[in-house]
């Protein structure tokens, strides 16, 4: 197969069909993105056959538990795609909103008018949700989209895809709006990432290795996510129960996900009365802990940390644990160590939460409160596109507004420049 040629040829169908979508009607829009909400629904049973195979072939290869997890299409996970699809239909388009407007001297009226970013290529392992969900956003937010999932899922975002495609069509929305390789060569990727006459930006979304292979290999704008080390610091202050309520969710609600602890820094002022309590609870859900001196000094199960333990981004039953001096060893410690995903503090001092907001600069930073939160559903978004951790354009989790940049509007009466 030419993949070259493919692969132009999806550039050529999406670059002419984001001039569609940049025109269509905020209602047009969320029609369709409904009816892609009911397909999903009412194709539950085919997906479900479709994802077995793909479950089938995990098991043969041994594919860990965590990517498994997030490889699995339950009916937990398709009402989800299908409430993210409604949720992204119900908000306000955001493009052609004007975000400012301003009077000059000589009379002109300079505004920003916000507008589509084109074509968005998404390259993605894994989770075929993120089929229906990048789908959503960029639809939404009047793009075109080419949609790379990987060979472990292959089956299932065919059958996604199949679905929401043939919905998108009844909903008027252009067609080559929305498309999926439907090749699981690597080769195929290469080719997508030249693309920079057609494509306007590369999102991927993966492990840390397919991010930097995208990064190095992509002539198109590329939003980076390395991985998510993300830190939970329990201050001197905080409230014991709320403290093991928070790391506990923080690491075992889901542990193969970037939005998981995989750091815990404790106070010492507080660490002799704390940690026990909370290793104990975290080793009962069978985390393993991996300590500085003072940590394995307080609690006989930890081992000894490595300084490779707390850049890693374990994505299983595995936590870093450190004990700090104080707030400033601790935001020295993120400072050195984060992947600028999410840290949170636990603190009932309100000159330290607002410390830590003010000094922690990851893309997400809160106070009590688990990092499980540092998702584009939970923050209120319907989906979300990744979470960028590089500050250009966009630093966080990415909604439909993040999928538009704005165009200077100007309106005069005749001025001339002397």
């Amino acid at each position: 197969m030419n993949y070259a040629e493919m692969m132009l040829a999806m550039g050529v169908r999406a670059k002419r069909a984001a001039r569609g979508m940049a025109k269509m009607p905020s209602g047009d829009k969320e029609r369709a993105l409904r009816l892609m909400a009911d397909a999903i629904e009412n194709a539950r049973g085919d997906l479900k056959v479709a994802n077995a195979k793909d479950l089938e072939e995990a098991e043969r290869t041994g594919l860990s538990a965590s990517m498994v997890d997030r490889l699995t299409l339950s009916d937990a996970v398709i009402d989800s795609m299908a409430q993210g699809l409604r949720e992204v239909a119900a908000q306000a388009d955001p493009v052609g909103e004007v975000v400012k407007m301003w009077k000059r001297p000589n009379g002109l009226m300079i505004g920003k008018k916000r507008i589509p970013l084109g074509v968005i290529g998404i390259i993605y392992e894994s989770r075929p949700n993120v089929t229906a969900d990048a789908a959503a956003l960029c639809l939404k937010s009047g793009n075109a989209v080419i949609l790379r999932g990987g060979k472990e899922a292959i089956h299932s975002n065919r059958a996604i895809a199949k679905v929401l495609v043939e919905a998108a069509a009844r909903g008027g929305v252009p067609e080559g709006a929305l498309q999926v390789v439907d090749v699981i060569e690597r080769d195929a990727v290469v080719e997508m990432l030249k693309l920079e006459e057609y494509i306007d930006l590369i999102i991927p979304r993966g492990g840390e290795g397919l991010i930097r292979f995208v990064t190095a290999n992509s002539r198109v704008p590329v939003i980076k996510h390395y991985k998510g080390v993300c830190h939970v610091f329990i201050d001197e202050s905080a409230d014991h129960d709320m403290a093991e309520a928070i790391a506990v969710n923080a690491k075992t609600h889901r542990t193969g996900v970037c939005n998981a602890m995989e750091t815990l820094l404790v106070h010492a002022g507080v660490a002799d009365a704390l940690l026990p309590r909370l290793a104990n609870a975290l080793m009962d859900k069978g985390v393993e802990l991996r300590g500085c001196e003072r940590t394995v000094a307080l609690v006989d199960q930890a081992i000894p940390a490595t300084e490779e333990d707390w850049d890693a981004e374990y994505l299983d039953l595995i936590l870093a644990v450190r004990v700090v001096d104080d707030i400033d060893a601790a935001i020295d410690h993120i400072d050195r160590w984060t992947s600028l995903h999410t840290e949170s503090i636990v603190t009932s001092d309100y000159a330290n939460s607002q410390r830590f907001l003010n000094e922690v600069n990851s893309s997400t930073v809160m106070v009590n409160a688990s990092t499980r939160f540092a998702d584009g559903q939970q923050f209120g978004l319907g989906a979300e596109i990744g979470i960028s951790t590089t500050k250009l354009h966009s630093y966080g989790p990415m909604g439909a507004e993040d999928l538009t940049t704005t165009k200077y509007i100007v309106y005069g009466q005749g001025q001339i420049r002397e």
